[in-house]
């Protein structure tokens, strides 16, 4: 007869394993497109975004999916550093030194260099903080709200730093 406590682990392990290994939609099984576009800079074509909500609308009450499909390769540290500097843009003051650090910290942990064709997808879970999932694998889990709120306003801010990109992830207007 098996050991108890053996099978207990064996089924801790495995839910572990699968839950680490199931992509963000597990989490929002019902979640739809609402919109998505892509974003140049200088003519080139970065990234396509796309934005999954589980109702019609965007709501920060609500969790949902910011996904980017990358067109052209980037390094991890740009990634990381664009990222910084559209969240210290967008909080006017209100970012700290310590925050800087460890977001920095956290999103190294995340992001990996990205070539033509890989997919990088936030997870944003309101009141707890957001995962990163990179070609559907899981890569890091953020428990803090702060962080996520900043981060994903990088795109869906009013003062974002491409308007008719978030327009068209908000479905406010036409998609490409």
């Amino acid at each position: 007869m098996a050991n108890p406590a053996r099978w207990a682990c064996l089924c801790l392990l495995l839910t572990v394993m699968s839950s680490a290994a199931a992509d963000w939609r597990t989490t929002l099984p019902t979640a739809q497109r609402l919109g998505g576009g892509d974003f140049t800079w200088f003519g080139l074509r970065l990234y396509t975004a796309r934005l999954w909500t589980v109702g019609l609308v965007h709501d920060w009450n609500q969790p949902f999916a910011l996904e980017l499909l990358y067109h052209r390769s980037m390094s991890r540290d740009t990634l990381v550093q664009a990222s910084l500097e559209e969240m210290r843009r967008l909080g006017s003051g209100s970012v700290l030194p310590q925050n800087i650090t460890t977001w920095t910290e956290a999103m190294e942990a995340a992001f990996v260099d990205v070539r033509p064709g890989m997919r990088i997808t936030g997870l944003y879970l309101p009141g707890e903080g957001c995962r990163f999932y990179v070609d559907g694998k899981l890569s890091r889990e953020i428990a803090d709200p702060v962080f996520a709120r900043a981060f994903f306003s990088i795109w869906l801010d009013p003062q974002a730093r491409d308007p008719q990109l978030r327009q068209r992830l908000l479905g406010l207007a036409d998609n490409d």
